[in-house]
């Protein structure tokens, strides 16, 4: 089936961290925040961990590369280190690791009412966790593995010098380092919310990473591996060791755990939520809805004022149908069903089959506490589940067992003859070309002929979404009774007759 935007539908995978292509890069960030925040415990904990590793696995990476550079420029080596390091993001984007830093473009979410402030903390919370747990895995992985040796012990050198680096900063300077370092970082991510191309997306973050890494601004979960990577180095280094490189242990005697949480990770933490949650996330959010009313509850009213003319034939024009009447003014938001039949995925399955029977309809959209439409679910979706179970009359399940998460919705403001054409024509049987306008069909057809086979098996009933939610439901039903209304002999041609 054709998406393209030469279409009035969209196909919404409410079980996706994105939404379709055709949204705005804010409702994707919206709905990325909202799935971060609706994982499991569990789930959300683990790609933490993966998270947290990925990061220190790029510091590694940085630490290597930047090791024994000798008199090479310092803006060229440092350059090199954050190329090195942008490697982190990018498993992190790839892998779906779940990364504080990112995860606070949440906020989105958060400002558009999706999830309690709560929900964000909690969130916040165990991505945060998560994220130490793997940076501290792959900590004892480095001592164990002795790499502060590499290169004479230069790299261990190295990693002393940045770690001690980072706590010579004041209160100021680390918070202000953070919200410069995590602009980067979550510019770098909403970039990636324009392609659907792995290696598009992990282009897009390079120049980013390696520019808040050689500029020196300040990463909450590097630095959660990196200081106390060069805490270990120091509890583990004798003399000998420091004065093999012409140091002494003396120098680094500031580098403790207290001045690294106090004067590093709080303020480079805090830095790093106004950053990418306040700055990016919530600015963003504020001009995409600047001058937009907003609606938080699903609306139970409607005054439509429908105008029928009267009766006006459908005229030909070469091979495109031209509907002159009022019906091509008429949008979605017109015709459809305001106050419609909505499930959650928590009710009984029998009672949702029970609703439908009562309201007569075939199918109802399933939305979450804010409205947001999440799953769609038909007569056929619960009967075919009453199927597998012999028809059982005591089953738990409830409708998000049997609900489909890949919806087809239209937008409010699409006009009713474009998604009227979606919902009974197959353009691409009417017209077999391809994109040059080269006939793909080998038999020869009149319109008449080709328009008769090009039936549809689209959805009949369709979700409508205006600024992210729910709001009404049409059915192809609506649209023909608008059909009759329209063109339906007048009474005084019925007397006449």
């Amino acid at each position: 089936m054709d998406l393209s935007n030469n279409h009035p539908i969209t196909l919404v995978n409410a079980n996706h961290d994105h939404s379709s292509a055709e949204d705005s890069v804010v409702k994707q960030v919206e709905e990325y925040g909202y799935h971060k925040v609706d994982k499991s415990f569990a789930k959300s904990f683990s790609l933490a961990i993966y998270a947290g590793a990925f990061i220190a696995i790029a510091f590694v990476f940085y630490i290597t590369v930047t090791t024994g550079a000798g008199d090479a420029p310092w803006g060229v080596v440092r350059f090199a280190g954050g190329l090195a390091f942008s490697l982190g993001l990018i498993l992190v984007v790839v892998c779906d690791g779940q990364l504080f830093t990112s995860t606070v473009l949440s906020t989105v979410g958060w400002a558009q009412g999706r999830f309690s402030t709560g929900e964000l903390i909690k969130c916040w919370g165990r991505v945060y966790a998560g994220n130490f747990v793997g940076a501290m895995i792959m900590l004892t992985l480095v001592v164990v593995a002795q790499m502060h040796l590499l290169d004479g012990g230069e790299w261990g050198i190295s990693a002393l010098k940045l770690a001690h680096h980072k706590i010579e900063h004041n209160w100021a300077q680390a918070f202000a380092l953070g919200i410069l370092c995590n602009l980067l970082v979550c510019l770098g991510t909403w970039m990636t919310f324009t392609s659907k191309d792995v290696l598009t997306k992990s282009v897009l973050l390079i120049l980013p990473v390696a520019m808040f890494v050689s500029s020196g601004f300040e990463h909450s979960i590097a630095n959660m591996f990196m200081v106390p990577l060069g805490l270990a180095i120091k509890a583990l280094s004798d003399p000998s060791f420091y004065i093999a490189h012409g140091l002494t242990a003396a120098e680094f005697s500031d580098l403790t755990l207290s001045n690294f949480i106090f004067h590093n990770l709080i303020p480079v933490t805090l830095g790093n939520i106004v950053g990418g949650g306040v700055f990016v996330g919530l600015g963003y959010w504020l001009i995409e809805n600047e001058g937009k009313e907003k609606s938080t509850t699903l609306p139970t009213t409607v005054t439509t004022n429908l105008t029928h003319n009267d009766s006006q034939p459908l005229t030909t024009f070469g091979e495109t149908l031209i509907m002159k009447s009022a019906l091509d003014k008429l949008l979605v938001k017109d015709i459809m069903d305001t106050a419609p039949l909505v499930l959650t995925k928590e009710q009984n399955i029998y009672q949702a089959l029970s609703l439908l029977d009562e309201h007569q309809i075939t199918a109802a959209p399933i939305v979450d506490q804010t409205q947001h439409l999440i799953g769609f679910v038909s007569q056929q979706d619960i009967l075919r589940l009453l199927w597998s179970e012999e028809y059982s009359a005591e089953l738990a399940y409830t409708v998000g067992h049997a609900m489909q998460t890949e919806i087809l919705t239209v937008d409010a403001a699409e006009p009713a003859t474009a998604l009227l054409e979606f919902m009974v024509v197959d353009k691409e049987k009417l017209f077999p070309v391809n994109d040059s306008g080269v006939l793909t069909s080998r038999i020869y057809q009149s319109y008449e002929e080709r328009l008769k086979s090009a039936s549809t098996n689209n959805p009949s009933v369709y979700p409508v979404i205006e600024d992210g939610k729910l709001c009404g439901i049409i059915t192809r039903r609506q649209l023909s009774s608008l059909i009759v209304k329209e063109y339906a002999p007048h009474s005084k041609a019925i007397d006449a007759a």
